[in-house]
């Protein structure tokens, strides 16, 4: 019993560091399609076929469509994720999970300031190729909607799943963050405001950061002596 414990436990940490590195790699890779002064045929080929054939202006899809997809974008908005943010930490603070409480805090606040860092690295304008249905003023690369999205989702999800009763549930609540992180993102290209390749980065270093700050916890948690920290396997 205690060797099968620790071979699952043994392959959560694997299988989050596979995909730290995955996201790293993938992240450096789409850093130099940003860099290129040249639009990438990938990106001006996803945003003109989210429009009706020589009308920029005009996204495809029925007329309710676009109401719906700024609904979904809105869940990657900064006043939501505060608020979700702020919401699960006091909650966590209130339950005594002081730990859990400063890991959502650190995770979600360290990968603001590392998207806005990696913004002003990479300095990458908005698209113009097509008109924009949604206000923004920050710069394209990544993405931050995708990025914190994957942040803030994939980090309460995971402390939620973490108490679940059974792995189906557990797989349940991590797919449905999942989902929604994916959502935010893909709403990002239809409202024209993100070349697709700032999509694909927001959620890269979203989730290698999120597993990351996982990692470290897991490994804090052991150092001070602790059994385990109460999230559930990647």
């Amino acid at each position: 019993m205690v060797r099968q414990l620790w071979k699952r436990a043994e392959f959560s940490v694997l299988l989050a560091g596979a995909i730290v590195a995955f996201g790293l790699w993938s992240f450096q890779e789409l850093a130099e399609v940003a860099l290129d002064s040249t639009a990438h045929d990938f990106d001006t080929g996803i945003l003109l076929a989210l429009r009706e054939p020589g009308r920029p202006d005009d996204p495809i899809g029925p007329a309710w469509l676009e109401g719906a997809v700024r609904d979904i974008t809105s869940l990657g908005s900064m006043a939501v994720l505060v608020l979700l943010t702020a919401g699960a930490a006091i909650y966590l603070m209130m339950i005594r999970r002081r730990f859990e409480a400063a890991l959502v805090l650190f995770t979600v606040g360290g990968g603001q300031v590392l998207s806005s860092l990696l913004k002003l690295g990479i300095d990458r304008p908005r698209p113009e190729l097509v008109s924009h249905l949604a206000d923004v003023q920050t710069l394209s690369f990544p993405s931050g909607h995708a990025m914190l999205s994957a942040v803030v989702y994939l980090t309460l999800g995971s402390l939620l799943a973490g108490h679940a009763a059974s792995r189906a549930v557990r797989i349940f609540i991590i797919g449905a963050a999942v989902l929604v992180t994916l959502m935010v993102g893909a709403s990002r290209a239809y409202l024209g405001v993100h070349w697709p390749s700032d999509i694909l980065a927001g959620w890269s270093i979203g989730f290698a950061w999120a597993m990351a700050c996982w990692l470290a916890a897991r490994l804090l948690f052991r150092g001070r002596g602790k059994a385990d920290i109460s999230l559930p396997n990647p």
